[in-house]
């Protein structure tokens, strides 16, 4: 026995913010250019001759370097955004709280990139 009212089959009502797809393509992908990079890192460090700061510096010199650096960051912060946006979606219910805690996590990944820069191209 169906409700007229019931909101279950084909006539669903569907709410939400539908990132499902994406968000899951991007989680994969940005974790797929971390794990390229982490394997860059170990061939350098297992291959490298030279383990003082001059040597690691010599290998962040490079432009490639700074570069596959600064994408894998960029990977991470993004990958860091979803993962905490959907933590503030899923259990915290007030919207302004929640929110503020977007942006308060945005302002904090921005401000890692722009010191993620700094460093990168101060070597």
């Amino acid at each position: 026995m169906a409700s007229s009212s019931s909101n279950i089959g084909p006539k669903r009502l569907v709410v939400g913010a539908h990132y499902g797809l994406r968000d899951w393509l991007a989680q994969r992908v940005t974790a797929v250019i971390m794990a390229i990079y982490t394997v860059i890192l170990l061939v350098a460090f297992f291959s490298a001759k030279d383990f003082s700061y001059t040597g690691w510096a010599g290998l962040f010199a490079h432009q490639w370097m700074k570069i596959a650096t600064f994408v894998t960051l960029i990977a991470l912060f993004y990958h860091a955004w979803i993962g905490v946006r959907d933590i503030w979606m899923d259990y915290v219910k007030p919207t302004g709280i929640r929110l503020g805690l977007q942006v308060l996590t945005i302002v904090w990944l921005v401000g890692c990139a722009g010191y993620a820069v700094q460093i990168l191209w101060r070597v």
